[in-house]
């Protein structure tokens, strides 16, 4: 069986990077398979079942574009923006989607932007040239027309890129598509993607220009994984990388456990257990089976419930959560942006970040959760860009809100940092952080005893990460009220050296305490 698997999985790993290699000129083009030999039909894409998981896919253009800062200032980006997914992306969710979803008619009758008006400034529907009314309106597909690539990519940088998130044993084909840089068509950037942090990263698809495939402008690579072990990566481009980090094309990528799909009243332990290498779960013969499990703690009788969700295959429970957040610590360098716009020579010695940002926003921005009154449902912060478009620049908010009138006391923060110049502290006051992972990696010796630790302050530096469960139930008596998540890098709270924004949001405790079913 593990031979028969092996074979199948160079098959298609030999398959997708001939259908990945980049033909002569190139050309935007989208590929998302509805079956592969890991998972040939639908039996083997069954959501909520342990194993086998299922095809995921998602479309990035890579180009650039403008955000706003807290004080107002309008900032050039390199970046990433959505291709897929839209509309779950303009709510700053994830643009993940299985292959049916993804393969079905987009069809928009706007533009991922808004016509800005020179009288009063209000915001207005823009035609899509591309629409066709005999259809039924789809915001999520790809958008797979080369046309459509150009018409929705230009100028769709976002900060931080668009999310991407996965379920262990998926397959992921993310395509990258070039649609060049309109504010600086001096420049024929290629882009790639690093997925950072990735055990067993394949060559060809690890986005190191001098051993892999860079994408050229008007061009398109698929890069193909089957997901990692659950935990917490980013992306970024890997050309030129301390210039595309710092100019803005860095993204979060995180993967859930298998344990989310046992069985509600199953015991969390004996499912994993019994695919894990200590019961032989390497040699099964079962169709389903893809990998082996981490060592797991000694066996215990947590169940799992009703909406019970997991950071890692913990086996006892140990990494529920109700709510998450990815955030992403952030930094830009004005100065450096400002003459990567102007046509000038960037000074790579003197690069020093000036704004300080959670998710590409700073305080207040952070907590801005209202929808405005010129925008539409979902999505809060818009910039206009030269073409007088208003696009969603920074769609994932900040506001951690514990709900416990909903049953939700524990909250997953999932912390990503790819600054470029910085190490920064975070930390909490009344509500401790409970440190579950770090790196990918769950917190956990070799003997399965858990390493988790309470703290009210983390400290990280560029290309690192941290899972982090705030808990507010009952038995830490937590009042309802607002909290604080900052840093204590005083001059990271602020905006270019002013004195307000920067690197905090609030925590929003609601409601009495509900202890949520263990």
């Amino acid at each position: 069986m593990l031979t028969t698997q092996l074979k199948q999985r160079g098959s298609l790993a030999l398959l997708c990077l001939i259908c990945t290699l980049p033909a002569f000129g190139q050309s935007l083009r989208v590929q998302c398979p509805g079956s592969t030999p890991l998972h040939p039909d639908a039996a083997h894409q069954i959501p909520g079942k342990v194993y086998p998981g299922q095809i995921k896919c998602q479309q990035v253009a890579g180009t650039d574009g403008f955000a706003t800062m807290g004080d107002g200032t309008q900032t050039y980006l390199f970046g990433f923006g959505p291709l897929s997914g839209i509309d779950l992306i303009s709510k700053g969710l994830p643009g993940t989607l299985p292959a049916d979803q993804f393969n079905a008619q987009y069809n928009n009758p706007d533009l991922p932007g808004m016509q800005v008006s020179m009288t009063d400034g209000s915001l207005s529907a823009v035609p899509d040239p591309l629409y066709d009314p005999s259809l039924p309106i789809n915001t999520t597909a790809a958008v797979a027309n080369p046309a459509g690539m150009m018409n929705a990519g230009v100028l769709s940088a976002q900060q931080p890129a668009p999310l991407v998130a996965i379920d262990e044993d998926d397959e992921l084909f993310l395509t990258l598509s070039n649609v060049g840089m309109i504010m600086r068509p001096d420049l024929f950037e290629q882009h790639t993607i690093h997925f950072h942090g990735y055990p067993n990263a394949s060559t060809y698809f690890d986005g190191v220009p001098d051993v892999s495939v860079a994408v050229n402008i008007s061009g398109s690579m698929t890069y193909y994984y089957t997901a990692p072990p659950a935990g917490t990566y980013f992306w970024h481009c890997h050309i030129t990388p301390p210039e595309h980090l710092q100019m803005g094309m860095i993204g979060q990528l995180y993967v859930r456990p298998r344990q989310n799909r046992v069985a509600v009243g199953a015991n969390l332990h004996d499912a994993l257990a019994a695919h894990n290498t200590a019961t032989n779960s390497c040699t099964s013969t079962d169709p389903d089976w893809l990998t082996c499990d981490s060592p797991l703690p000694p066996a215990n009788t947590v169940v799992q419930t009703t909406g019970a969700k997991y950071a890692y295959d913990d086996g006892d429970g140990s990494t529920r959560y109700d709510v998450e957040y990815p955030i992403m610590v952030m930094g830009f360098d004005p100065n450096f942006h400002w003459t990567g716009m102007t046509f000038n020579a960037e000074d790579f010695s003197g690069m020093k970040d000036k704004y300080f940002l959670l998710n590409g926003r700073s305080y207040p921005d952070t907590v801005q959760d209202e929808i405005l009154a010129t925008g539409p449902a979902g999505d809060n912060l818009r910039t206009q860009d030269p073409d007088g478009l208003a696009r969603s620049s920074q769609p994932v908010r900040t506001h951690i809100i514990i709900d416990r009138s909903k049953g939700q006391t524990r909250a997953l923060l999932r912390i990503s940092d790819l600054s470029t110049t910085e190490v920064t502290t975070l930390a909490t006051v009344g509500i401790p952080m409970t440190v579950i992972a770090k790196d990918s990696r769950m917190l956990r010796d070799l003997d399965g005893n858990n390493l988790f630790y309470n703290t009210n302050s983390i400290t990280m530096g560029g290309g690192s990460t941290m899972d982090v469960i705030l808990d507010a139930s009952d038995t830490l008596n937590i009042p309802a009220g607002t909290y604080f998540l900052y840093t204590t890098n005083l001059d990271h709270l602020s905006n270019d050296n002013e004195n307000f924004g920067g690197e905090m949001t609030e925590i929003t405790v609601i409601g009495n305490t509900v202890v949520a079913a263990q």
